[in-house]
C-alpha cells in the first residue's frame, strides 16, 4: 500500500510538471487541416447520376422562386432562364454551365497572414458556432447574450489552438440596436482577433458596410483583388431565394468575397423525409444559388453549403448526430466534389440542452462524419449546444479541444523508417517494455495526441484535486483562457480608423431593435 502511495505520488510530481509546461498559455493556432485520408464514398455511381439527373428536372420544370428581387430575375432572364412572375425555371444544363466558373478553391487572407486558409482542395478550415441568441456558462446559466459574450467568444477562439477562423455571429448581442449589432461584431472580431471571419448577411447594407470595414483594415484595392470574408447565405428552403439573402450575396460576389450558398434542411419539414429526396433538393438549390452568385460576378468565390437535420416526428424538434444527417453529409460531399466546388458541412451539433453525454455524442458523430465527408469549411465546429439556440462557454472549450483529433486522423498513418519503428523493436525485444527505449523518449512528446482538457490522473491524484467533472474542468479553462487573453497588435491609426468608423455609422441613424 505503501508503494502504491508512493508511486502516485512520485507520477502525479513528474505529471504534474508536465501538465504546468502543457498548460501555458501562449497559444499557437495550428495550420488549416491537410487530408491524408479518403473521403467516405457512400453514394454509388449510379445513385450520383439519379441526384444529378432529378435535380435538373426540379430546376427546369418545378423551378425556384427568387422574391422581391427583380434585379435577380432580369439577370435570370437575360441567362437564358423562363420567368413567370417570382419563379424561375432553368433550363437543363444552364446551372451548371454557369457554376463551372467558380474557382474550385480559394484563399481567404487574415489580417495576419500567417493564419490566412486555403478553403477547397484536401483542406478542412474550422469555424465556431454561429448565430444563437442565448448563452449558457456554469455560473450564470442560459440567458440572452450580450456583446460582451460576444467578445469573450471571439477571445476564446482567437486563444483556441485548433480553431482556424473566428467566425460571424458567434452569438446575437441583444443588448445591441439590430441595426447596429453588426458594427460591433466585425470590429471585435476585427480587433480581438487576427484570424479570419465572417460578414453581415441580415441586410444588403450591412454587407456593405462589412465590405466598406474590411477596405478600412486591408485597404479597399486589396479587398478587390482578394477575400477577405467569407459569409453565410441560408436558402429559405424549399426552393427559396429571399431578397435579404440575395441581396447581401450580391454584395460579395460584386466586391470578390466568398459565400457559402447553403440550404437549411431540416428532413420531414424543409425536404423530403428520403436521404435521396433530400440530396436533390440540396443539390438544385446549391446549383440556383451558385449559378447566380456567378451571374452577378463570374468567378466570385463560393461554397457548396449543406447545413442537414432530421426531425423528430413526435415532437416536431430537429434531431441531430443522426444517421440520416450523417448519409446526406457523405452525399452532399460526394456531389460538391463533382461540381469543384469547396464543401461545407457538419460542426458540434447536438439538441442537448447541457454539455452533457447526449451532446457529446451527437457532437462527435457529427464532428467525424464532417472529416470523412470531405467537408473544407465546418462551421458550428465548437460551442453549439440546444440545437443552435445556445452558444455555451464550457461546450466551447470541449469542442475546441476535440478539434484536435480531426487533426491527428486527417494526418493519416506514416510509414517512413522512423514509423516503422524497427529499431525499437529489436532493442526491446520479447518480454520487454517500450518505455524507456531510444525511439520512445525521441517521439513520446509527439507520439500520441494530448487533450488540454480532459482528466487521466488516478482516482487517488483526481479526488484529491476536487473530482472536478468534465464541467467544472471547462469551466475552469474557460476563466484561464479569457485572464490570459492578449489582444493581437495592430497599427494604432487603423484601429483608430475602424473605430471612427463605427461610431460614425452608429450615429448617423436612431436605434432600432427591429
Amino acid at each position: 500500500m505503501a508503494e502504491a502511495s508512493a508511486r502516485r505520488r512520485s507520477r502525479s510530481g513528474g505529471g504534474a510538471a508536465r501538465r504546468a509546461e502543457r498548460g501555458s498559455t501562449v497559444v499557437e493556432t495550428a495550420k488549416y487541416i491537410e487530408r491524408n485520408i479518403p473521403d467516405f464514398e457512400l453514394l454509388t455511381e449510379e445513385a450520383l447520376q439519379v441526384i444529378e439527373e432529378n435535380a435538373e428536372i426540379v430546376l427546369e420544370e418545378i423551378g425556384v422562386n427568387f422574391v422581391n428581387n427583380p434585379g435577380a430575375l432580369a439577370r435570370w432572364k437575360e441567362a437564358g432562364a423562363e420567368i413567370e412572375g417570382e419563379r424561375v425555371r432553368i433550363p437543363r444544363g444552364l446551372a451548371r454551365q454557369l457554376c463551372a466558373t467558380a474557382p474550385s478553391r480559394f484563399t481567404q487572407v487574415a489580417r495576419n497572414p500567417a493564419k490566412s486558409v486555403e478553403i477547397g482542395g484536401r483542406n478542412l478550415v474550422l469555424a465556431p458556432v454561429y448565430g444563437p441568441p442565448f448563452v449558457h456558462d456554469a455560473v450564470g446559466g442560459r440567458r440572452y447574450a450580450t456583446l460582451e459574450d460576444f467578445r469573450n467568444f471571439v477571445k476564446l477562439g482567437q486563444m483556441s489552438r485548433w480553431l482556424h477562423h473566428s467566425g460571424g455571429t458567434v452569438c446575437e448581442p441583444t443588448d445591441i440596436p439590430v441595426n447596429k449589432r453588426h458594427l460591433d461584431m466585425l470590429h471585435s472580431h476585427m480587433t480581438l482577433s487576427d484570424k479570419p471571419f465572417m460578414g453581415s448577411v441580415t441586410e444588403p447594407s450591412r454587407a456593405q458596410d462589412s465590405v466598406d470595414m474590411c477596405g478600412v483594415l486591408f485597404g479597399e484595392a486589396f479587398v478587390q483583388q482578394n477575400t477577405v470574408m467569407t459569409s453565410l447565405i441560408n436558402i429559405n428552403s424549399p426552393l427559396t431565394f429571399d431578397d435579404v439573402m440575395m441581396g447581401a450575396l450580391e454584395v460579395y460576389a460584386a466586391n470578390n468575397q466568398a459565400c457559402i450558398i447553403s440550404p437549411f434542411i431540416v428532413g420531414g419539414a424543409m425536404a423530403p423525409v428520403s436521404v435521396a429526396g433530400t440530396l436533390t433538393q440540396v443539390l438544385a438549390e446549391v446549383l440556383a444559388g451558385v449559378a447566380y452568385s456567378q451571374l452577378v460576378r463570374p468567378g466570385a468565390p463560393v461554397i457548396f453549403g449543406a447545413f442537414v437535420t432530421s426531425i423528430d416526428m413526435n415532437s416536431g424538434a430537429p434531431t441531430f448526430g443522426t444517421p440520416e444527417a450523417a448519409q446526406i453529409t457523405y452525399g452532399a460531399g460526394q456531389l460538391a466534389r463533382r461540381l469543384g466546388l469547396p464543401y461545407r458541412s457538419a460542426g458540434s451539433f447536438n439538441g442537448s440542452k447541457l454539455p452533457d453525454a447526449q451532446a457529446a455524442y451527437e457532437t462527435s458523430n457529427t464532428l467525424n462524419n464532417g472529416l470523412l465527408a470531405g467537408v473544407n469549411f465546418m462551421l458550428h465546429s465548437c460551442g453549439w449546444l440546444e440545437g443552435g439556440l445556445v452558444a455555451s462557454y464550457e461546450k466551447f472549450v470541449m469542442d475546441a479541444d476535440q478539434l484536435g483529433v480531426l487533426h491527428k486522423m486527417a494526418a493519416g498513418v506514416s510509414v517512413d523508417e522512423s514509423a516503422q519503428a524497427m529499431d525499437a523493436l529489436r532493442e526491446v525485444g520479447p518480454g520487454g517494455h517500450y518505455l524507456g527505449c531510444a525511439h520512445t523518449q525521441a517521439h513520446f512528446k509527439t507520439a500520441f495526441w494530448r487533450s488540454e482538457l480532459l482528466d487521466y490522473k488516478p482516482f487517488e491524484t483526481w479526488s484529491e484535486e476536487g473530482g472536478r467533472d468534465t464541467m467544472q474542468l471547462a469551466s475552469d479553462r474557460v476563466r484561464k483562457l479569457l485572464d490570459s487573453y492578449q489582444k493581437p497588435e495592430m497599427d494604432p491609426a487603423t484601429a483608430e480608423a475602424l473605430a471612427a468608423f463605427v461610431a460614425e455609422k452608429k450615429a448617423a441613424v436612431p436605434d432600432s431593435f427591429m
